[in-house]
């Protein structure tokens, strides 16, 4: 069972997500709203594993809202505007859907999403391949120490080497153990374990200063009690 919420302000077109997602047999709608930061709260907390976004909304922007997510699941957007497709990729969303779209492009999405879960790493597996150059590289979790968004990848720190790999930080951060890895920046993903101390706005690993973003410090001091 794929758990899901749908964000979209507008009543009439959540309404109709809301009876797509109630034909397919194999999603549970876990809520629905028409304010993004009414469901910020459930997302940081309970999770799921699809969001189904809307873009232009009055209170904010479906793309920027996703950064305030601690752990984003799997994204499909629907907007009115295919413009921000480009935007929507590049932060990793499954798919796209235009309004007003049927319920037969909505299940693709959906079979994308599935495809997409099913890549992603077992409960218990204690590593991950990454694709680097021409190379599958396993990276052991607990040899993870940073992982540094750039334009077009990822850069993963460990205490011996930096891989990069083309890829997303939400792409990355999908195949993370939550327990064990927080996002505290748009562009960087730590360790939590690997914390040696916490300065005002900073994080410090080992010899290596991570800035603290205003959106993720309020998880990070919970997480750490």
């Amino acid at each position: 069972m794929i758990k899901c919420i749908a964000i979209d302000d507008q009543p009439l077109a959540l309404e109709i997500i809301e009876s797509y997602v109630a034909k397919c047999p194999f999603l549970e709608l876990s809520a629905s709203f028409t304010s993004a930061l009414d469901a910020l709260a459930m997302l940081n907390a309970a999770g799921c594993d699809l969001l189904l976004l809307d873009i232009n909304m009055p209170q904010v922007n479906g793309l920027d809202f996703l950064q305030a997510i601690t752990r984003p699941p799997l994204v499909v957007l629907t907007t009115a505007y295919p413009q921000y497709a480009l935007a929507g990729f590049e932060n990793d969303a499954v798919d796209y859907l235009v309004k007003p779209f049927s319920f037969e492009r909505f299940l693709k999405a959906i079979h994308k999403v599935q495809s997409r879960l099913a890549t992603l790493p077992e409960r218990g597996q204690e590593y991950l391949f990454i694709r680097s150059a021409h190379r599958m590289v396993r990276v052991d979790f607990d040899q993870i120490l940073i992982l540094e968004g750039k334009k077009d990848y990822v850069a993963v720190h460990t205490p011996d080497h930096t891989i990069e790999t083309l890829t997303t930080m939400t792409a990355f951060q999908e195949k993370l153990p939550a327990k064990e890895f927080l996002r505290v920046h748009r562009s960087f993903i730590i360790a939590l374990k690997k914390i040696t101390a916490i300065e005002r706005s900073t994080i410090w690993i080992g010899e290596t200063k991570v800035p603290i973003g205003d959106l993720f410090r309020e998880e990070l001091f919970r997480r750490i009690g």
